[in-house]
């Protein structure tokens, strides 16, 4: 997935009763987030076995992985906003003094307990009317499956009450006459904002929502809080439906690849399968001028076809690097410059989170997309490379070509996490396994090779292991919900229809219009963060796309690699500040250097966008 700049809440005094209760809470609400996450693993993996080796599907193996998905979900968001973890965007608050960065802090925890408790109502009325309803295989009520949302809701609602009970008086009355002289303001404007008809969409969902997210509140909550204020204050439309588009965002099954694929980035750096690929590939271009440059894109290629997640590739390829590089006379910054691009660049390759999501809120073939984001990929890696080896303070003087057996001794150790990625996609093509299971056979595998191969295994990580997994899959999948409601709710309004029209009116055809996404989407990259960007335009953009002649997965690989380039871009991309943090260094240190290897990556993306053969060539 795309990185994240993830800022923990800074709250009161770490002795008070209120932190206390939270820690226990807390720790009562990670047990079976984790315990799901391994329920996951096994109900999937035993219908893999059960439907290709034995031949004998289990017939509800979908439907219970797909009931505890959403328990997972929904627990897992919880434990993110314990821990902080929710994708927020700080960079306009870290510029404030101590005591506006202590006020938005207290913003960022009492806005979502103030959406939550506004929607706790709806969503317990929402799963009590599904009890009528009956899942085909298990013949259990719905209530079973729907109820994970009222009630993480409420475990959410306890956390952040404990939070702000740790708060000072001040910032609590502040954040409290905020909201509520907002609260007054559109009350008392509603009948003008239901006049002002479509116009109502700029306050609600560019200025309301983009001052949440430049104030620092977590973005999944910005997109739920703008929602209700505009479906409160311009319709009559009951908040219940607010709740079952939250529950069908989250519910697809598509997604259940999410949680496993971060689990497997995971397992590939513990094992020690990422360091054996990267040891390999050293031992190649290691004595070549800019040799470990290459070394780090192709491990960025290679690593992310395996964990899915791009935080976990630069967190697993950097460390074993960056060293090395510093050695050889890089400049920190350009290290930092060329991490964060390879980020960027491998946004395509597949098991990418973002292919795995905008396949599923667009209705696009998940096998197509992982075949097609393969070769958009290399093009920015070669991009990348030939600005790299210009670039690069190192030089072949002086350095020595590993010995053959040195090499093949690499390549032995190697070939069992380099059979990793072939094993995955090999599983989708040939149909062994969805998209959605193939993760499963790959955290088997791992598991087998950190144990047997390689003989890395270490239990005492196993459990932080699941609960970063549902952390960072709850932040994820939380967002998806939010912005599927708001996405409905922009659908309702006729937005869709208006931009529909803006998008084909644009001069030079298919390509203007392609040219028009990858402008919007560097900058909702870099605002907005990639995944929620996708879950909110996606289901508005492809069907316009679609209508001009654009194919389905070359559009998708235009604006994955555009948003990737935003997301990856400072001075508000996310992915930029994750590079640096991963990398160990100060963000200044890049800031000057980066936009060389930015604009690299848009002379490959402008190639991708006007050569649509690099995107759908492979699809057959």
């Amino acid at each position: 997935m795309s990185g994240l700049l993830l800022t923990p809440h800074r709250v009161g005094p770490a002795g008070s009763l209120a932190a206390r209760c939270e820690d226990w809470l807390g720790h009562a609400i990670e047990v079976p987030a984790a315990a799901l996450v391994v329920g996951e693993v096994v109900v999937l993996l035993a219908g893999v076995i059960s439907r290709f080796i034995f031949n004998s599907p289990i017939p509800w193996a979908d439907e219970l992985a797909s009931i505890l998905f959403l328990w997972l979900a929904n627990l897992g968001a919880a434990v993110a906003l314990r821990r902080g973890t929710h994708m927020r965007t700080t960079a306009l608050v870290s510029r404030w003094s101590s005591r506006a960065q202590a006020w938005a802090e207290a913003l960022a925890i009492a806005a979502p307990c103030l959406l939550l408790m506004i929607l706790i109502g709806p969503m317990t009325e929402y799963a009590r009317d599904e009890w009528v309803v009956q899942t085909p295989a298990l013949s259990w009520p719905n209530t079973i499956r729907a109820a994970a949302v009222p009630v993480a809701s409420a475990l959410m609602i306890a956390l952040e009450l404990l939070r702000l009970a740790r708060l000072g008086a001040a910032d609590l009355i502040g954040v409290a006459v905020a909201m509520a002289a907002l609260a007054g303001l559109l009350y008392l404007g509603a009948d003008w904002l239901q006049g002002i008809g479509n116009w109502s969409l700029f306050i609600f969902f560019a200025l309301l929502l983009g001052a949440g997210v430049l104030l620092g509140v977590p973005i999944a909550f910005c997109f739920g809080l703008a929602t209700v204020a505009f479906l409160l204050s311009t319709t009559s439309t009951p908040l219940a439906v607010v709740s079952g588009r939250m529950d069908e965002g989250m519910s697809s099954l598509i997604l259940l690849a999410v949680p496993l694929f971060i689990l497997l980035g995971h397992l590939v750096e513990m094992t020690g399968m990422a360091k054996a690929m990267v040891d390999f590939l050293a031992s190649l271009l290691g004595h070549v001028r800019g040799g470990l440059n290459y070394v780090l894109l192709g491990a960025m290629l290679l690593v992310s076809g395996i964990s899915g997640a791009k935080t976990a590739d630069m967190a697993a390829v950097a460390p074993v690097l960056l060293p090395e590089m510093k050695k050889r006379g890089n400049d920190e910054g350009e290290l930092i410059s060329l991490l964060a691009a390879s980020g960027a660049m491998a946004e395509t390759i597949p098991p990418s989170l973002v292919l795995i999501t905008i396949g599923s809120v667009a209705g696009i073939s998940i096998g197509a997309l992982f075949t097609g984001g393969i070769l958009p990929g290399v093009v920015l890696a070669i991009m990348l490379a030939m600005l790299a080896r210009y670039r690069s303070a190192e030089v072949a003087h002086g350095l020595k070509r590993a010995p053959l057996g040195v090499v093949g001794r690499t390549l032995l150790v190697a070939l069992p996490a380099l059979a990793l990625p072939v094993l995955i996609r090999t599983a989708v093509v040939e149909g062994i396994a969805t998209a959605t299971e193939v993760s499963t056979i790959g955290i088997a595998y791992a598991v087998v090779a950190g144990l047997f191969i390689y003989r890395r295994f270490d239990w005492r990580r196993l459990y932080p292991m699941l609960i970063d997994t549902a952390a960072l899959s709850g932040a994820i999948l939380f967002i998806i919900g939010t912005a599927t409601g708001m996405s409905w709710a922009l659908t309702q309004s006729g937005f869709s229809h208006s931009l529909a029209s803006v998008m084909t009116s644009v001069p030079g055809g298919k390509y203007g219009f392609l040219l028009v996404s990858i402008a919007a989407f560097v900058v909702l990259g870099s605002v907005l963060e990639g995944i929620p960007a996708m879950v909110l335009f996606a289901p508005l953009l492809f069907p316009v796309a679609k209508a001009i002649g654009v194919h389905e997965v070359h559009y998708a690989m235009v604006i994955i690699l555009a948003m990737g380039i935003g997301l990856f871009a400072p001075p508000f991309g996310l992915g930029y500040y994750a590079a640096c943090t991963i990398g160990r260094a100060h963000p200044d240190v890049a800031l000057r250097r980066i936009w060389p290897y930015l604009g690299a990556l848009l002379a490959g993306l402008l190639i991708v966008a006007f050569v649509p053969w690099i995107s759908i060539g492979l699809l057959g």
